[in-house]
C-alpha cells in the first residue's frame, strides 16, 4: 500500500515539473512572437519621430498626407500644413503620424533605382 502512495506522489511532482515547463515554453514563446517585436517597433517609431524636421513629409494615422510646419517639443505636438491650401494647418500629437518622408528622399531612392539598371 505504502508503495503505491510513493508511485502516485512521484507522477504528481512530474506533472508539476511538466507543468512548468509548459508554461515556461507558452511565456517563452508569447514573448518571441508578441512582445518583442511590439517592443522593437514602439522603438523605432519613437526613433522616428524624434528625429522629425520642419519641412517633412507626413502621413497621419488618419489617412492624410501633409508637411510639417512647427514642431512644439513642450506640448509634443506639431503642425501639420494639408494640401494646396496654405490656411488649413492643423495642430495635432506627434503619436498621430505614423510614417515621416524627408524631402530628398524620394528623389535618392529614384537615383538608386537608376543607377541598377
Amino acid at each position: 500500500m505504502s508503495g503505491l502512495l510513493v508511485a502516485e506522489a512521484g507522477a504528481g511532482a512530474g506533472g508539476i515539473g511538466g507543468l512548468v515547463i509548459m508554461y515556461g515554453a507558452l511565456f517563452a514563446l508569447l514573448y518571441f512572437f508578441w512582445i518583442r517585436p511590439q517592443n522593437k517597433d514602439r522603438k523605432k517609431m519613437s526613433a522616428m519621430l524624434s528625429a522629425l524636421e520642419i519641412g517633412d513629409n507626413v502621413l497621419t494615422s488618419s489617412g492624410f498626407f501633409g508637411v510639417v510646419i512647427d514642431i512644439d517639443e513642450e506640448r509634443g505636438g506639431v503642425i501639420v500644413e494639408f494640401g494646396n491650401n496654405k490656411n488649413c494647418r492643423i495642430p495635432m500629437k506627434k503619436e498621430a503620424i505614423v510614417e515621416v518622408e524627408k524631402p530628398g528622399a524620394a528623389e535618392v531612392a529614384e537615383s538608386k533605382q537608376d543607377s541598377k539598371k
